[in-house]
Protein backbone atom coordinates (compact mmCIF):
# COMPACT_ATOMS: atom_id res chain seq x y z
CA UNK A 1 0.00 0.00 0.00
CA UNK A 2 1.09 3.57 -1.22
CA UNK A 3 0.85 6.00 2.31
CA UNK A 4 1.16 9.76 1.81
CA UNK A 5 0.80 12.65 4.97
CA UNK A 6 0.80 15.33 2.42
CA UNK A 7 0.04 16.96 -1.10
CA UNK A 8 3.40 17.02 -2.94
CA UNK A 9 1.94 19.26 -5.54
CA UNK A 10 -0.30 19.31 -8.83
CA UNK A 11 0.62 18.05 -12.09
CA UNK A 12 1.35 21.37 -13.28
CA UNK A 13 4.30 21.37 -11.36
CA UNK A 14 7.60 21.17 -13.24
CA UNK A 15 8.85 18.14 -11.14
CA UNK A 16 5.92 16.20 -12.76
CA UNK A 17 6.20 16.94 -16.36
CA UNK A 18 8.19 13.90 -17.12
CA UNK A 19 6.23 11.69 -14.73
CA UNK A 20 3.35 8.60 -15.91
CA UNK A 21 0.18 9.82 -13.87
CA UNK A 22 -2.19 6.90 -12.02
CA UNK A 23 -5.80 8.68 -10.71
CA UNK A 24 -7.64 8.26 -7.89
CA UNK A 25 -11.13 8.78 -7.84
CA UNK A 26 -11.84 11.40 -4.63
CA UNK A 27 -15.53 12.21 -4.67
CA UNK A 28 -16.60 15.62 -4.42
CA UNK A 29 -17.82 15.59 -0.78
CA UNK A 30 -15.01 13.34 0.25
CA UNK A 31 -12.26 16.04 -0.62
CA UNK A 32 -12.17 17.87 3.10
CA UNK A 33 -11.91 14.39 4.98
CA UNK A 34 -8.12 13.77 6.07
CA UNK A 35 -8.50 10.01 6.44
CA UNK A 36 -8.89 7.97 2.83
CA UNK A 37 -8.67 4.49 2.35
CA UNK A 38 -8.44 4.00 -2.25
CA UNK A 39 -7.89 2.25 -4.99
CA UNK A 40 -6.13 4.10 -8.18
CA UNK A 41 -7.10 3.66 -11.49
CA UNK A 42 -4.87 1.10 -11.78
CA UNK A 43 -5.59 -1.23 -8.71
CA UNK A 44 -2.84 0.31 -6.64
CA UNK A 45 -3.99 1.03 -2.85
CA UNK A 46 -3.65 4.04 -1.23
CA UNK A 47 -3.70 5.17 2.00
CA UNK A 48 -3.95 9.46 2.92
CA UNK A 49 -3.36 10.74 6.45
CA UNK A 50 -3.42 14.52 5.86
CA UNK A 51 -3.18 17.53 7.97
CA UNK A 52 -5.91 19.36 9.67
CA UNK A 53 -5.30 21.75 6.62
CA UNK A 54 -7.37 19.66 4.23
CA UNK A 55 -10.69 20.71 6.37
CA UNK A 56 -10.61 24.17 4.74
CA UNK A 57 -8.31 23.68 1.62
CA UNK A 58 -9.55 20.39 0.54
CA UNK A 59 -8.26 17.96 -2.35
CA UNK A 60 -8.27 19.68 -6.29
CA UNK A 61 -8.58 18.33 -9.26
CA UNK A 62 -5.19 17.41 -10.37
CA UNK A 63 -3.20 17.35 -6.93
CA UNK A 64 -0.13 14.81 -6.20
CA UNK A 65 -0.61 13.48 -3.05
CA UNK A 66 1.95 10.11 -3.50
CA UNK A 67 4.87 8.89 -5.89
CA UNK A 68 5.28 5.23 -6.66
CA UNK A 69 8.54 5.24 -8.52
CA UNK A 70 8.44 7.63 -11.75
CA UNK A 71 4.59 8.20 -11.40
CA UNK A 72 2.52 10.00 -9.36
CA UNK A 73 -0.26 9.72 -8.28
CA UNK A 74 -3.18 12.11 -8.61
CA UNK A 75 -6.16 13.17 -7.48
CA UNK A 76 -9.30 13.21 -9.91
CA UNK A 77 -12.41 14.25 -8.98
CA UNK A 78 -15.30 13.05 -10.83
CA UNK A 79 -17.98 14.64 -12.66
CA UNK A 80 -21.28 14.43 -10.99
CA UNK A 81 -25.15 15.63 -11.09
CA UNK A 82 -25.92 18.82 -10.31
CA UNK A 83 -28.17 21.92 -10.94
CA UNK A 84 -27.05 24.75 -13.00
CA UNK A 85 -29.41 27.93 -11.62
CA UNK A 86 -28.97 30.67 -13.98
CA UNK A 87 -30.60 33.75 -12.41
CA UNK A 88 -32.27 36.53 -14.92
CA UNK A 89 -32.77 39.50 -11.79
CA UNK A 90 -30.02 40.45 -10.38
CA UNK A 91 -31.89 41.36 -7.18
CA UNK A 92 -32.73 37.24 -7.41
CA UNK A 93 -28.65 36.43 -6.53
CA UNK A 94 -29.13 37.57 -2.94
CA UNK A 95 -32.52 35.26 -2.22
CA UNK A 96 -31.26 32.13 -4.80
CA UNK A 97 -27.78 32.15 -2.95
CA UNK A 98 -29.79 32.89 0.45
CA UNK A 99 -32.08 30.11 0.04
CA UNK A 100 -29.56 27.51 -0.93
CA UNK A 101 -26.96 28.14 1.99
CA UNK A 102 -30.15 28.02 4.05
CA UNK A 103 -30.45 24.43 2.85
CA UNK A 104 -26.66 23.58 3.79
CA UNK A 105 -26.08 22.87 0.35
CA UNK A 106 -22.16 23.64 -1.43
CA UNK A 107 -22.45 26.48 -4.10
CA UNK A 108 -20.39 27.29 -6.40
CA UNK A 109 -19.54 30.03 -9.03
CA UNK A 110 -20.93 29.16 -12.71
CA UNK A 111 -19.74 30.87 -15.89
CA UNK A 112 -21.28 33.87 -15.25
CA UNK A 113 -22.13 35.94 -12.54
CA UNK A 114 -25.39 35.25 -13.01
CA UNK A 115 -25.19 31.58 -12.64
CA UNK A 116 -24.70 29.05 -9.65
CA UNK A 117 -23.85 25.16 -9.30
CA UNK A 118 -25.30 23.03 -6.49
CA UNK A 119 -25.17 18.96 -5.89
CA UNK A 120 -28.14 17.39 -7.01
CA UNK A 121 -30.99 18.09 -4.35
CA UNK A 122 -34.54 17.81 -5.82
CA UNK A 123 -36.32 19.85 -2.93
CA UNK A 124 -33.83 22.74 -3.68
CA UNK A 125 -34.75 22.03 -7.44
CA UNK A 126 -38.03 22.44 -6.59
CA UNK A 127 -37.40 25.83 -4.70
CA UNK A 128 -35.38 27.28 -7.17
CA UNK A 129 -38.66 26.94 -10.59
CA UNK A 130 -40.67 28.28 -7.56
CA UNK A 131 -38.47 31.79 -7.00
CA UNK A 132 -39.02 31.44 -11.01
CA UNK A 133 -35.12 30.41 -11.66
CA UNK A 134 -34.11 28.91 -14.44
CA UNK A 135 -32.99 25.43 -13.03
CA UNK A 136 -30.81 22.70 -15.03
CA UNK A 137 -29.89 19.11 -14.30
CA UNK A 138 -26.42 18.69 -15.41
CA UNK A 139 -23.35 16.16 -14.71
CA UNK A 140 -20.72 18.79 -13.98
CA UNK A 141 -17.09 18.60 -12.18
CA UNK A 142 -16.66 20.68 -9.62
CA UNK A 143 -14.31 23.25 -9.46
CA UNK A 144 -13.31 23.77 -5.91
CA UNK A 145 -11.68 27.13 -6.69
CA UNK A 146 -14.86 28.77 -7.74
CA UNK A 147 -16.83 27.86 -4.20
CA UNK A 148 -19.02 30.37 -2.73
CA UNK A 149 -19.45 28.49 0.68
CA UNK A 150 -16.54 29.46 2.83
CA UNK A 151 -16.17 25.25 3.68
CA UNK A 152 -17.70 21.79 2.50
CA UNK A 153 -19.30 19.44 4.86
CA UNK A 154 -17.47 21.31 7.71
CA UNK A 155 -21.18 22.49 8.90
CA UNK A 156 -22.41 21.58 12.34
CA UNK A 157 -24.94 22.63 14.78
Amino acid sequence: MLYSEEILGTLSDDKFKDCAVDYVDIDWYDAFKKLHRKKTQSGKEIGLQLSNEILTKGLQQDDVVCMDGDTAVAVNIPACEALVIRVKDPHMVAKVCYEIGNKHATIFWGETDFEFITPLDLPIKALMEKLGVEVERKVVKFDFKKRISSSINAHTH
